[in-house]
């Protein structure tokens, strides 16, 4: 028998557990990564919104209900 063979229940636990508790670790790694990436790319979308918004006003264009879009000279 190989020296890792659990004798006893307690040995089994040790086993099964450090393995276990190793993949919790990685995916609550894997987790925190992939919530971080999403708050990154929410903030950029936001970022992108604002800086769209602020060209279309530059551009003298005002956004309508129902998404479409009429520039300031075809309003008069």
């Amino acid at each position: 028998m190989a020296k890792t063979d659990p004798k006893t229940v307690q040995d089994l636990t040790l086993v099964v557990q450090t393995p276990l508790q190793q993949m919790q670790d990685k995916f609550q790694t894997m987790s925190d990564q992939i919530i971080g990436r999403s708050n990154d790319m929410s903030s950029h979308i936001d970022d992108l919104e604002k800086n769209i918004t602020d060209l279309m006003t530059q551009a003298g264009v005002e956004e309508l209900e129902g998404g479409s879009k009429i520039s300031a000279t075809q309003k008069s």
